[in-house]
């Protein structure tokens, strides 16, 4: 119509209601999962690093599961190949109900943390190449994903005030940038593949889509196919956890109409998030922790070594540097080409922070390491010290950055739970869009 103009868009506006409340119960999951996973870290190099290490190496090497079946792993290889495919399972069902019923599903909203999740990987993985050098040019993928509990327990100490847009952006470019790093490893560290378990995979895998899109929940039924699904993934010599990704992707996000209408309950992906977030968060992901963190440092001279070496070096540049790098180049890439600006509340100094924060990377990363370079190699060892100590600083520094807002997060947060008529949804919410 004329005399028109179209609302110019916000980069990581507010968002609505429903999907803020939705996004902080699950970052009040993650940051428990976060707190167990640091403490099975910290438990893990302690017991390695211990007069009783050999301990630990014993329960890593334990072996168990039917060798007929080619499951007869030991519980470190379990951790890696079978916790995580729960981990992983979850993350794909948050990142289809995030672009399907979710805020994202507006493709202006979706392409920022898209757009971010591909710049912090593929700035890092360069970086890491040209500071570690060819020979180690196998282990390329290792800076490039976030861990996303771990991320989330830095947060809910150094950011407790953070805006609601910023708190969605961080945790949907960590389900992007795994599910990215899943791809990866799916493609890049299949050393060898076998193609009748893979086709034979899709049986289960079909049976499973088929039950869940008639809204079956019986676990009797859809947990035996899923078992056998990851195990032939896992025979095909396709990384297991990928799995766990596919599975995901078959669940119906969209509520049933049938029986009540659209708002009868929760979709089946809402559904299974809340069953299983819970076992990811608390269970799978620290125990996966504690059976691969354990590392021999070798006192602080030992530490200082490894942390020299050209691949750790390329490891700590690829999550200090390469990650913030990346995510503010691509999201003012974003901006800059489609003439939108930041949000009013929000400053690109927000941005640097959880840029930053984005560059602690635990679980994937140790797990790509392990694929690069084999479980136990000294490289494999140099990544595990590399990871830790990376991570460690990016949390510090990160902490530096967002606890210099802290005072306008403070604002921005009483504004957002501001409820004067007593209606249970923030006042700010209710308002028309700017």
């Amino acid at each position: 119509m004329p005399g028109t103009t179209s609302r110019p868009y916000r980069l990581l506006d507010r968002g609505t209601w429903p999907e803020a409340r939705r996004i902080a119960d699950i970052l009040r999951k993650e940051t428990i999962g976060g707190m167990l996973l640091l403490a099975a870290a910290v438990a893990a190099l302690a017991w390695a690093n211990s007069p009783w290490s050999a301990g630990y190496e014993d329960l890593r090497a334990l072996r168990l599961g039917p060798a007929a079946l080619h499951l007869d792993l030991d519980l470190a290889t379990w951790a890696a190949d079978g916790l995580l495919a729960v981990f992983f399972f979850v993350a794909g069902l948050e990142l289809k109900r995030e672009f399907v019923a979710g805020d994202l599903r507006d493709p202006r909203r979706a392409a920022v943390p898209v757009a971010a999740a591909f710049g912090g990987v593929l700035v890092p993985a360069l970086l890491y190449v040209a500071v570690a050098g060819g020979g180690a040019a196998r282990g390329w993928a290792i800076p490039t994903a976030t861990d996303i509990a771990f991320a989330l327990a830095v947060l809910a100490v150094v950011g407790r005030f953070l805006p609601a847009a910023l708190r969605t952006f961080l945790l949907t470019l960590a389900v992007v940038d795994d599910l990215i790093a899943i791809a990866i490893i799916a493609v890049f560290y299949t050393a060898e593949l076998s193609f009748l378990p893979l086709l034979a995979a899709l049986v289960p895998l079909a049976a499973f889509g088929v039950l869940v899109q008639r809204r079956v929940r019986s676990w009797w039924l859809l947990l035996p196919l899923a078992f056998v699904t990851w195990a032939l993934v896992h025979a095909s010599g396709v990384h297991a956890t990928v799995a766990g990704v596919l599975l995901a992707l078959t669940v119906p996000v969209i509520r049933s109409r049938k029986g009540g209408g659209p708002e009868a309950g929760p979709g089946l992906a809402e559904h299974f998030e809340h069953r299983f977030r819970p076992i990811s968060a608390a269970v799978a992901v620290p125990i996966f922790a504690f059976l691969s963190a354990g590392v021999t440092v070798g006192g602080l001279a030992g530490l200082g070594t490894a942390l020299t070496d050209p691949l750790a070096m390329g490891i700590m540049a690829g999550l200090l540097i390469g990650k913030p790098v990346g995510i503010l180049a691509a999201t003012w890439l974003v901006a800059r080409f489609t003439r939108a600006r930041l949000d009013d509340d929000l400053a690109w100094i927000d941005m640097l922070g959880l840029s930053i924060l984005a560059g602690i990377g635990f679980t994937v990363s140790l797990l790509i390491g392990r694929l690069a370079f084999g479980e136990g190699s000294a490289q494999d060892d140099l990544v595990k010290v590399a990871v830790l100590a990376g991570s460690v600083a990016a949390a510090l520094l990160a902490a530096v950055v967002l606890r210099l807002r802290s005072a306008a997060y403070r604002r921005i947060h009483e504004l957002e739970t501001l409820d004067a008529d007593h209606d249970d949804i923030p006042d700010v919410y209710e308002q028309p869009a700017r």
